[in-house]
């Protein structure tokens, strides 16, 4: 079987901080460990994209100036054709930013920005301190691969707080950090195969048992629909990245 993992970049040049480009290295190299053929897409400012020449979407986040850019070019240019392609089952990772703009709205400064309401969220800023530091979460039980692994750790630093709404699911559970707002014990969101998260690092490197799980739901399609399983790779360099941000978080300690 020939597989190919075709992955689009929202806003690359826009969108990379705390270079969480790194996600974009990392799932290529994890693609090309296992000859898996990887092309990726960007699509930026006044760009549209078909929705079915991707298998998977990746957004990140930006500085506040960028993101108010990106967020009215979003609506007006690819607000329809991602959710055309959340609907389709297609995976997105969003962080932070990126996240954020998948809501209803988002505050910035004393200003309220449209999102793409296509998660049922929003975020709103309060006068407390930024939520800033190490951060682990555990992922419910359906999202876990074969051998248990259910926490991602990275590192969050957001003045935003996120609220979900009735129609929204976690991604999880806090185990250390803030997560979403600091008080309700959850982070990110689950949509379908839409995962939106404030863990940066950047994630994908930290937790390399997630990113082969992102690969194994964008190839499901060229897998007779089920997700498929990675070939194992030789992981301990990943594993230790993965404890020492484990650790960092208080984890294991």
């Amino acid at each position: 079987m020939n597989l190919r993992l075709r992955l689009l970049a929202l806003y690359p040049e826009q969108m990379n901080i705390y270079a969480d480009r790194g996600n974009l290295l990392f799932l290529r190299r994890r693609c090309e460990w296992r000859g898996i053929g990887f092309e990726l897409v960007r699509a930026g400012i006044g760009e549209r994209f078909d929705p079915e020449t991707a298998d998977l979407i990746y957004i990140g986040g930006g500085q506040d100036r960028d993101q108010l850019l990106v967020a009215e070019d979003m609506r007006k240019t690819k607000r329809e054709a991602i959710a055309r392609a959340v609907e389709a089952e297609t995976v997105l990772l969003a962080v932070c930013g990126g996240y954020q703009l998948l809501g209803h709205s988002y505050q910035l400064a004393d200003r309220t920005v449209a999102g793409l309401g296509i998660a049922d969220l929003e975020t709103v800023r309060s006068n407390d301190a930024r939520l800033i530091g190490n951060v682990a979460i555990e992922l419910p039980a359906s999202d876990r691969p074969a051998d248990g692994a259910r926490v991602l750790a990275g590192f969050e630093n957001h003045g935003g707080r996120t609220r979900l709404g009735a129609d929204a699911e976690p991604l999880g559970r806090v185990l250390r950090g803030h997560g979403n707002n600091g008080s309700d014990g959850f982070e990110g969101v689950r949509l379908k195969n839409l995962f939106g998260t404030y863990l940066h690092g950047p994630l994908l490197p930290k937790n390399a048992w997630f990113a082969d799980y992102l690969i194994g739901l964008s190839l499901a399609r060229q897998n007779g629909g089920k997700p498929l399983r990675p070939t194992p790779l030789d992981d301990r360099i990943e594993a230790a990245a993965h404890a020492c941000a484990r650790a960092a978080a208080g984890l294991d300690r």
